[in-house]
């Protein structure tokens, strides 16, 4: 709990300001580096003002683990919403031979949870798809149980997503014929039985997504205020959730979609609301990946961005760290990763574990990770292992997706982990707070670039990752190697003055090719009017939305791009570049730039670099 004050009532009552100020889990000073007090100083300050304020009065959230786990989630490596591939029982199992594979290599991984669309629509949340699970889950839940992993379920808590309302939820069926209504008629009652029976049956995680708290009884439409409406659905809820977890303390419970407020935007915000669910769940998720609004030539860099943003924002809104579900951890082929496979996952898995979270979640086809993949991954495991539980974790440095570097630092008696990532297009030098004057050791970073240590600071490339290790977590039996993303060892501005091709959006320079060896990078942003950044998504692949193409002497010279996909959640900007060997240098380089997203309010912002690798 957090309280702040002015310098005036610091002043006015210096005795209980003297109290020691403890390190906020974030940052160490709170939003803003204002001091902040502990809670027995607050108490004592309350007690001679003779008032308690609204926060005072609730209760901290509880923390229902004793130490972290690992959890393996197959969604990813199946899709049947932003992809056809879909979830079978022969895919189920196949990934737990692939999990049990890793684990033999010395992977952690405690949980196996069923994602979405495991169930019959039919059958109430009891009964499994019958043509994609022939023999129900008896094999899947058996082998789990004889390799010591603790099986989870996936349920869209009260909507009817891919489910038809049973006999029981017709009288709580909302307005919208999509939702059901927590607070009035059968469903709850019903769907906590259902919870009741698969704990029985050994389900020990539950994951709870697409949840609707505006859900309206239709006798209250128009009638109850939709406030109102929100309070008595989270209140029968977390009732129901509390009661479950007082009957059954060792199960694990997990909120996603509808409990956490908006993360799907580039206001991205935790309302208050969500607060009162970590009495009852052990983590909330951060939002799913999705590239930010950083540009980044690397694509799934910025995706990784967008998650490191998503629990800053979470953070800074007062949830601590390892109370969230990063979700940022997805390998496989299908749509809801953009078909990343293995692109960048040995940084993706270290932001992963600096993120702090209790709830460490791997999501998709394991089996694309080799055996020097699964020995490198539990190596990385074990570095983190004892900081996760035993030391402090916290971010620092500018907000994920601004430009300044920014990262999350691991520290216990032995010594840190500074995990560092440069979103910025120039080569930047970030400060790693309460590092050692010296003893630093580089232990992973992108190809390409090679980052410096000085000091307690270090030097990165152009969207450069590096992890650095102090104290005993700087020898080198930690070294982790080079990653597969390739950084630029110099990039610069090379001046352009893009100008607007009518009609649409489509934006025009020509510059002087840059000399031998330099290849150009080219860059845009789509804004709307009041300058904020728009979102464009395209079924057919953001290459033929977001365009950017060259010639030289009227011959089309090639581009180099990454964000060639279906991107299902949209993105707002494009990163290409041209490489020196299909170019004639010093000679006459016409770029174009474009959108296909037609509004005449919106406008396109370019950028050219020289870049050598």
């Amino acid at each position: 709990m957090q309280y702040r004050f002015g310098a005036a009532w610091r002043k006015l009552f210096p005795c209980v300001f003297a109290v020691h100020l403890p390190r906020h889990p974030g940052n160490g000073r709170g939003e803003g580096g204002k001091p902040q007090l502990s809670k027995t100083a607050a108490v004592l300050l309350f007690l001679l003002l003779g008032v308690v304020p609204a926060e005072a009065q609730r209760a901290p959230p509880t923390a229902f683990l004793p130490s972290p786990i690992w959890v393996y989630n197959n969604w990813s490596a199946y899709d049947e919403l932003s992809d056809q591939v879909p979830l079978t029982e022969e895919l189920a199992m196949r990934e737990l031979r692939e999990l049990e594979r890793l684990r033999r290599a010395g992977v952690r991984i405690d949980y196996y949870v069923m994602d979405a669309f495991w169930y019959a629509p039919d059958g109430g949340y009891r009964t499994w798809r019958k043509e994609t699970w022939p023999n129900g889950p008896d094999a899947w839940l058996a082998a789990c149980r004889e390799a010591g992993i603790k099986p989870g379920l996936w349920f869209a808590t009260n909507t009817l997503e891919h489910l038809n309302p049973t006999d029981k939820w017709l009288s709580s069926v909302a307005s919208s014929k999509y939702t059901m209504t927590l607070y009035a008629g059968g469903f709850l009652a019903d769907f906590m039985n259902a919870l009741e029976y698969w704990y029985d049956r050994g389900i020990r995680m539950f994951k709870f997504d697409f949840a609707d708290m505006d859900a309206t009884a239709p006798s209250d439409e128009g009638v109850v205020a939709p406030h109102e409406i929100r309070r008595r659905n989270e209140d029968a809820l977390h009732a129901a959730l509390a009661a479950f977890r007082a009957r059954h303390p060792d199960v694990v419970l997990v909120a996603f979609n509808g409990f956490v407020g908006d993360v799907g935007s580039a206001k991205s915000s935790v309302h208050s609301a969500s607060f009162r669910w970590l009495n009852v769940f052990d983590a909330l998720y951060a939002g799913d990946p999705r590239p930010s609004q950083v540009p980044e030539v690397n694509f799934y860099r910025s995706v990784d961005i967008y998650t490191d943003r998503m629990v800053r924002r979470f953070e800074q809104a007062g949830v601590p760290l390892e109370r969230i579900d990063s979700t940022g951890f997805m390998i496989g082929d299908t749509g809801t990763n953009y078909r990343r496979r293995t692109a960048g996952w040995k940084g993706a898995l270290l932001l992963l574990m600096a993120r702090g979270g209790w709830v460490d979640t791997i999501h998709g086809n394991l089996e694309f990770l080799d055996d020097a993949d699964a020995s490198w991954f539990a190596k990385a495991q074990a570095l983190y292992d004892g900081l996760q539980q035993q030391g402090a974790t916290r971010a620092f440095g500018g907000l994920a997706g601004d430009r300044d570097p920014y990262g999350f630092v691991s520290q216990n008696v032995e010594g840190s982990l500074y995990l560092v990532v440069n979103p910025a297009q120039a080569a930047s030098v970030a400060q790693l707070p309460d590092a050692p004057a010296a003893g630093g050791r580089i232990l992973f970073r992108d190809a390409g670039f090679e980052p410096s240590l000085d000091g307690g600071s270090i030097r990165l490339g152009a969207g450069q990752l590096a992890l650095v290790g102090f104290g005993r977590y700087a020898d080198p039996e930690y070294d982790l190697g080079v990653g597969d993303f390739r950084i630029p060892k110099r990039i610069e501005p090379l001046p352009a003055r893009f100008k607007r091709v009518a009609p649409g959006l489509t934006y025009r320079t020509t510059i002087d090719a840059p000399p031998t060896g330099e290849d150009v990078r080219v860059i845009f942003r789509q804004y709307e009017q009041n300058g904020a950044l728009k979102r464009s998504a395209d079924p057919a692949g953001m290459g033929k939305f977001f365009v950017i193409s060259a010639t030289q002497a009227g011959k089309s010279v090639p581009v180099d791009i990454d964000y060639d996909r279906v991107v299902w959640s949209g993105m707002s900007w494009a990163a290409g570049e041209i490489r020196h060997a299909d170019l004639v240098p010093d000679a006459p380089l016409q770029i174009s730039v474009s959108s296909a997203d037609r509004a005449p309010s919106e406008y396109l912002d370019a950028q050219l670099y020289r870049v050598e690798y």
